[in-house]
């Protein structure tokens, strides 16, 4: 399946959603050449969402050859109104803005919507919609306030949604997917994570050869399951470095070590550079200079490593695909530089950068972990920035302010442990607000530090809502935190989803 990327937020769901169908996808830019296209042979093509306009001047458009290929299409959002405007059809303002839960009424003999209930919900996020169907096609869904909310031409076997059926908000969604990969494009649904891991360790090593390779090892999920993977195509030519760059949570360093040294039979250095990362940081408020601050270092450090170690040609980073969206691709919006992506810099001292994972999801990651055999303490182990602290901290990262949210955050985490909260929360963790209150302690007024908790519930990681934990485990946070880091006087909790905020306050 072939997905072309028109810039939305959304756009990594849908593959996502394929692929839990156990069909193999690819994400390429809307503008990939016709040529390109013909020769991947894809059994369908969707059109994603994005946030332009399709009236706008330099609206992204697609090659006009692509509708003319025979191959079932699906547009979502701005790709079902792109194709209506493309095949001789209209889009205009809607009469009424739609964003978030909606009721809609569909064709069930639509073949999109097999099996679906006549009246059910969508998720909606638009403010154009197709205001005139090309011809050939019919409605076969609306809204109250869109009248075109699906759009078919069956003989040419064209569909478009102006919903996103991607977003777990659509509760049919996944089953209009799967009539469009099944019963309209065919599709056998088995693909398979372990043929991914066969597919790229061959990839790797008919990139890599006899040549020896450097991983970015920060001993997170992440880039520990693209250690593995490369060591599994390359063997003893990859040496992992692991940088304490002092920005990790407390014990972290330690225990990273421990594990690699003992459950894995692989070259490992590490290397202490707290002391260079907090000198190159000094003074720096701004998160995204923070982040590629941080990202250049890394790299500097890995190159300085790669000389000791006599000429290494390839870098092994554990960049998966949210960080991608993330740092903005093509025609998607930047929302945050990560370290391994947007913050490299671009002279980098290596013949290539080997991204394993690049176009994986979390969940899809931990799967090829266990697939691998990692230890579960690794595969189940929580997000970590790579960055890590330096985010969790609003404004200059400082020792004392590092002591600060590395305390606060050890307190957080044991007694989330103690409550049996572990595997009911998918990411809980402190940040150094760079706000000062007064409080009382004792007989004395204080003047200190405000720490927020964050904890989120999700299944993605793309989008989040915040964690029901009881009041009586945030209280005893609250009240350990308060007593027993040096600095603090006031601790607030985050109960805002994702999107609109992200995860990490920076």
């Amino acid at each position: 399946m072939l997905i072309l990327d028109f810039g939305g937020q959304y756009d990594q769901l849908i593959a996502r959603r394929v692929r839990e169908a156990k069909v193999y996808c690819e994400i390429l830019p809307c503008n990939t050449p016709i040529n390109r296209i013909k020769i991947l042979n894809p059994k369908g093509i969707i059109l994603t969402g994005g946030p332009a306009s399709v009236n706008d001047e330099g609206a992204p458009f697609c090659d006009r050859e692509l509708f003319e290929l025979g191959v079932p299409i699906l547009g979502i959002c701005y790709g079902m109104q792109l194709m209506s405007v493309m095949l001789g059809g209209e889009a205009a303002e809607a009469r009424q803005r739609e964003y978030g839960r909606t009721g809609i009424k569909v064709d069930p003999s639509s073949s999109l919507f097999q099996g679906i209930e006549p009246e059910t919900f969508s998720w909606m996020s638009h403010t154009c919609c197709v205001s005139k169907v090309p011809e050939g096609f019919r409605v076969t869904a609306h809204s109250d306030n869109c009248l075109a909310a699906a759009i078919e031409d069956d003989n040419r076997k064209l569909y478009g949604v102006q919903f996103h059926p991607e977003v777990e908000h659509t509760p049919e969604g996944k089953a209009m997917l799967n009539n469009f990969l099944y019963n309209i494009c065919g599709c056998s649904g088995d693909w398979e994570i372990s043929s991914f891991i066969e597919k790229i360790t061959d990839e790797i090593r008919g990139r890599v050869g006899d040549s020896p390779v450097l991983c970015a090892l920060s001993g997170g999920l992440d880039s520990s399951v693209a250690a593995v993977l490369v060591h599994k195509a390359v063997g003893d030519n990859l040496t992992c470095i692991f940088v304490d760059h002092g920005l990790l949570r407390k014990n972290e360093a330690d225990q990273v070590e421990n594990v690699f040294r003992n459950s894995f039979n692989m070259n490992f250095i590490r290397v202490d550079a707290a002391e260079r990362f907090l000198g190159r940081l000094e003074g720096v408020t701004d998160p995204e200079q923070k982040r590629k601050i941080i990202g250049e270092e890394f790299i500097r450090v890995f190159e300085e490593q790669a000389r000791k170690l006599g000429e290494i040609d390839y870098l092994v980073q554990g960049t998966i695909y949210p960080d991608v969206v993330e740092s903005g691709v093509g025609d998607s919006a930047v929302i945050k530089s990560h370290h391994n992506v947007g913050g490299l810099p671009v002279d980098i001292d290596f013949k290539g950068i080997i991204e394993p994972l690049r176009n994986l999801f979390k969940d899809e990651v931990r799967q090829v972990g266990r697939e691998l055999n990692l230890p579960e303490e690794i595969v189940s182990r929580q997000p970590f920035p790579g960055p890590g602290l330096a985010v969790r901290i609003i404004g200059e990262v400082t020792r004392e302010r590092l002591e600060i949210v590395r305390e606060a955050d050890h307190i957080f985490r044991e007694e989330i442990a103690k409550a049996g909260m572990v595997n009911d929360i998918s990411q809980y963790f402190a940040v150094l607000t760079p706000l000062k209150t007064v409080g009382v302690m004792g007989d004395d007024r204080t003047y200190d530090h405000v720490i927020a908790l964050r904890a989120v519930v999700t299944t993605d990681f793309m989008t989040a809502n915040w964690a029901r934990i009881p009041y009586d485990v945030l209280e005893k946070v609250s009240g350990r935190i308060v007593n027993e880091v040096k600095g603090i006087n006031r601790v607030v909790y985050d109960i805002t989803t994702k999107p609109p905020a992200t995860i990490e306050w920076e």
